[in-house]
């Protein structure tokens, strides 16, 4: 795995690494277990938005995206027990199945509404780690090293053509600058 890769070499340069931002994709955790992790709650905002679309259409999705869209406003304290209290009110909502004409089969009519509210579950205990770990003064979003990554493609872009290891050459030259 390459984030595995990242942190072997990283470590092998005498970096020693306290905390980790990561973007919630799968498998990076596992490469970071021993470590605090903080998922970015800018990423996680948007995992809810792709759920539940730009304008959910129901009262609950209206409310989740709402309240995942105060990720980076309150505390884990409240957050977790707003969305607790959300899942309490739509609960029957979330449970609602539909079924084909034969009733033999069924899913979940709402189904990204669910899928977007595990996904807020599932990644809860790493959405507030930098309120967690003050110490280790970790961000909440890893929007400062996105925007470092977005300027970098910009300037590969502006030499495309280049062969690989030109490629490779620019890039350590960016980084080492």
């Amino acid at each position: 795995m390459v984030y595995a890769e990242a942190r072997r070499y990283l470590e092998a340069a005498g970096f020693s690494i306290k905390a980790v931002v990561i973007d919630s994709k799968h498998g990076i955790r596992g490469v970071f277990t021993d470590l605090v992790v903080q998922i970015c709650q800018y990423h996680q905002q948007q995992i809810v938005g792709r759920y539940l679309t730009a304008r959910p259409k129901t009262q609950a999705g209206q409310e989740l995206k709402l309240l995942a869209g105060s990720l980076t406003k309150i505390d884990e304290k409240l957050f977790t027990e707003l969305l607790k209290d959300w899942h309490e009110k739509w609960r029957g909502f979330l449970t609602e199945r539909t079924y084909t004409p034969d009733k033999k089969h069924w899913w979940y009519t709402h189904r990204r509404l669910r899928a977007a509210y595990r996904s807020l579950t599932t990644n809860l205990p790493y959405l507030f780690s930098c309120q967690r770990y003050p110490e280790l003064n970790i961000p909440n979003t890893n929007n400062s090293l996105e925007g470092y990554f977005s300027k970098l493609k910009k300037l590969l872009n502006n030499h495309n053509g280049l062969k690989k290891w030109r490629r490779y050459k620019l890039i350590e030259a960016i980084l080492n600058d």
